[in-house]
């Protein structure tokens, strides 16, 4: 049994995400005075008086909108809604009841699910009730008064949304499915992948470059296993990122590759692969994470014996710091080699949680010492005493050493190497930490 799942829904700008942060403790959604710019659902957990749910922020409910984006944020919504267990129907105390909050409720209603209504910019209980009361004429409950900038009201009103929880569903609950984060640039085809995977438009398509702004998580399953994908913002060059937005989108992909196991680097290959996409794997990198490169819109290359091979090339050179990175040639509009990229996250997978014995790493390391002797300097050779992995995700090795200064870069990625040719950990990264034992030189 999974965690109860909270959606709050309302009119663009009554203040969504700004709960939804104050609830989150984090600024998970972008908060902006700019109607629209939550525009995917977000998904966070919340806890309660020892009870945990799942609290989803969806993109504002415009219910005549004709505009592209406003209309699919609209189904968005409806998606959350009809996820949900308890719906959080925020309005705007200021703006006063409107059309739209009528509009809305109705919506609501049909949904026959429980619903809190929650009335946010009550800055001041003395003098803005009356206008509270106005919202009893929507007909769905008592309007619960609160101020989600200044946190006034929040615990009463989780009070209420708790209420409707059933006890018998409720439990303890800890997630240690698979997260997959897909980080690219804008436009390179995350969420048509995402929405390929999950068979159902999940997130907003659209060739207009930077729709997808936050970062949101998408439940898949196949053969069984569920996975958790996180789909991010498209990352630009910093000399690009001009608004402030791209600016929250940025982090909030780092922020994803740091809560992934393994971080799916899409690729164009109408483009190939550029050193923007060197810089966002770079982040997936230096965290350590699992990686695989799918080089997406395969099926729009013109191809000959050759391609595939260029392809890999050009991409092992860009981004030679990384060769351990498994490389996949997909479609997510076909769905062309999607079942392999399952097959490819599990392998990822099983090396980063991969765990060496002792004895074979100190083996191994014995021999590398032979066929390739330690570096010295100034008449002093440096001395390797012994090897053991001390942590996983990723597989992090402890070398003891006479004098660190003497372990050369290259002569660790020898050892590296050695430990790769004998066990693989294709598709994730290797840290090694230098210690000194002086006590055992002679």
């Amino acid at each position: 049994m999974s965690k109860p799942i909270v959606a709050i829904v309302g009119r663009p700008n009554v203040g969504k995400s700004t709960l939804f942060n104050a609830l989150a403790g984090q600024n998970i959604s972008i908060v902006k005075d700019t109607p629209g710019v939550t525009r995917d659902r977000i998904y966070a957990d919340v806890e309660w008086l020892n009870l945990s749910f799942t609290l989803i922020d969806t993109g504002g409910i415009e219910p005549d909108a004709s505009d592209v984006i406003l209309s699919q944020m609209r189904d968005q919504a409806q998606i959350a809604i009809d996820t949900a267990d308890v719906i959080l129907f925020l309005v705007d105390c200021r703006q006063g009841l409107t059309d739209s909050d009528s509009r809305v409720a109705d919506m609501l209603r049909r949904s026959h699910k429980p619903v809190v209504l929650v009335v946010n910019k009550v800055d001041s209980y003395q003098k803005m009730m009356a206008d509270v009361y106005e919202f009893y004429n929507l007909g769905i409950g008592e309007p619960h008064p609160i101020s989600a900038s200044n946190k006034i009201g929040i615990g009463d009103m989780l009070d209420a949304v708790v209420g409707h929880f059933n006890p018998e569903e409720v439990e303890d609950y800890e997630d240690d499915r698979p997260r997959v984060a897909i980080v690219g640039k804008p436009n390179v085809g995350k969420s048509s992948l995402i929405n390929r995977l999950t068979g159902e438009n999940r997130l907003i398509v659209s060739d207009i470059a930077g729709t997808t702004r936050d970062a949101v998580d998408t439940v898949v399953k196949w053969n069984g296993q569920e996975y958790v994908f996180i789909d991010t913002a498209g990352l630009r060059r910093k000399n690009k990122v001009k608004e402030e937005l791209e600016r929250y989108s940025m982090i909030r992909t780092v922020t994803a590759v740091e809560r992934a196991d393994v971080v799916v680097i899409m690729i164009d290959a109408t483009e190939g692969v550029t050193e923007q996409d060197a810089k966002i794997a770079g982040i997936a990198h230096d965290r350590g994470k699992g990686i695989v490169i799918a080089v997406n819109k395969w099926d729009a290359v013109t191809k000959d014996d050759k391609t595939v091979y260029r392809y890999t090339e050009r991409i092992r050179e860009v981004l030679s710091y990384m060769p351990y990175a498994e490389i996949l040639f997909i479609s997510a509009e076909t769905g062309q080699r999607l079942p392999r990229l399952f097959e490819t996250i599990d392998m990822v997978i099983t090396n980063q949680s991969m765990r060496i014995a002792t004895g074979v790493l100190n083996e191994i390391m014995a021999e590398a010492v032979v066929l390739q002797q330690p570096p010295s300097d100034k008449g002093k050779r440096l001395k390797l005493y012994y090897i053991t992995q001390v942590a996983v995700k990723p597989p992090t090795f402890v070398i003891f050493v006479n004098d660190k200064s003497l372990m050369h870069f290259s002569y660790t990625r020898y050892l590296e190497n050695k430990i790769r040719d004998a066990f693989g950990f294709k598709g994730t990264s290797l840290k090694f930490i230098i210690r000194e034992r002086k006590d055992k030189e002679n």
